[in-house]
Parts: structure tokens; C-alpha cells; sequence
């Protein structure tokens, strides 16, 4: 990233690549080598599908089994695969990529990533002071300290998606609380007791109760 961010721009110039989309192919310009590094880009970009499909299937199929989705979206298929968890939220992403909002979508992604950040480092610093003693097979490097300075950098790209692209980050926290309003008004009250999630929910909190 540093070596695209000085060679790029020592090659065309900050103005000239200010408004770039791929400074790295447009600093190269129409070489052989722009064209291999597109190729590997694209190679990248199909790989990674693979991965984004697991990881919002099964997110998806997680959360619909504990209720907090509508629960007909974790049924499986006789091989056991969350069929409706994998075809839906892919319909809705491809719905999504045919509105032209390339560079307003990216930025949506990268406001709800850098506030999951935010929430994971939050909620990793209260584990920490409210459970110092709990068994941990993996403590973090720096403990709170390194997860303080992660917590300090992520919000600051919560604040720069609203200096960069305010639309984005207003149609993200729209659609977050969407998600938390559904869940205030009608998930909640119907959440799967069975459900793994739940259970070790429950167990957590007879744990604490025994303490």
C-alpha cells in the first residue's frame, strides 16, 4: 500500500490520480505490465468470493437459527447446506451491484467493517475488566492497551467515512438500525431457547448467577 501510495503518485502526480479508482493500473498505463496486474486483481477478486459465500451464508444461517433473522433462512437441503441462507443475501448483493453505486457500496462496506471494529474492540476492552480472571486460550498481544490503539484507529475510520462519502455512511447506519429496529419490535421475542447460540448464552448467564 505505501509503495503504490509514493510510486503511483511520483509517477502521474497527486492531481492526477486524486480522483483515480485503480491509481496503480493508471500509473502503469497501457503496458504489459498494467494489464498482468489487472489479471492478477481480477484473480484475487474471484477467489475471494468463495470466502464472502461462507462467510455471510453461514452468518446468515446463524443468526435465522437463533431467531434473530426469520428462522426460514437457516432451513437446509438434504446435504445439509443452508440453501436459502446462500441464495438470498447473493440475490440481494447482486440487486445491489446492477445500481451503478460501485464507490458508494465500497464505502458502505468499509463504514460497517470499521464500525464492527469499533464494537469488537469495545467489547473486548469490558470482557477484559469485567472477567480479568475468566480462562482464555488466547490472550491478546498488549492486552487492553494494543486493543485501545486498534479501538482509537477504527474510529477514526468511522469518522472519515462521514468526511469521504456522508451518503454511504448514512445509508449504512440506516440500514443498521433497520436491523436493530426488527429486533427490538418482533425478533426478540421470538428467539430460539435451543438454539446453540442461546444455549451457551444461558449457560453463560447460570454461570455468572452460581457466582
Amino acid at each position: 500500500g505505501a509503495t503504490v501510495l509514493f510510486l503511483a503518485t511520483g509517477a502521474l502526480g497527486s492531481e492526477e490520480l486524486s480522483t483515480s479508482g485503480n491509481p496503480l493500473v493508471e500509473a502503469l498505463g497501457d503496458t504489459g505490465a498494467a494489464k498482468v496486474v489487472n489479471y492478477i486483481g481480477l484473480a484475487g477478486l474471484i477467489a475471494s468470493f468463495f470466502s464472502i459465500m461462507y462467510a455471510y451464508s453461514r452468518q446468515t444461517f446463524a443468526l435465522s437459527r437463533a431467531g434473530y433473522l426469520p428462522t426460514s433462512l437457516s432451513v437446509t437441503n438434504r446435504r445439509k447446506a443452508p440453501m436459502l441462507a446462500l441464495i438470498v443475501p447473493g440475490v440481494i448483493g447482486f440487486a445491489l451491484s446492477l445500481t451503478g453505486e460501485g464507490a458508494m457500496l465500497l464505502n458502505m462496506a468499509v463504514f460497517g467493517a470499521a464500525l464492527s471494529y469499533v464494537l469488537m474492540m469495545v467489547s473486548h476492552i469490558v470482557l477484559r475488566v469485567r472477567e480479568p480472571g475468566m480462562p482464555r486460550p488466547y490472550r491478546t498481544p498488549g492486552g487492553v492497551v494494543t486493543t485501545s490503539f486498534a479501538l482509537v484507529v477504527a474510529a477514526i475510520a468511522v469518522v472519515a467515512t462521514f468526511l469521504v462519502d456522508p451518503i454511504a455512511a448514512l445509508w449504512t447506519l440506516g440500514a443498521f438500525a433497520a436491523f436493530m429496529a426488527y429486533f427490538g419490535l418482533y425478533s426478540r421475542h421470538r428467539l430460539v431457547a435451543n438454539s446453540p447460540d442461546e444455549e451457551f448464552a444461558a449457560l453463560a448467564a447460570a454461570e455468572a448467577e452460581l457466582k
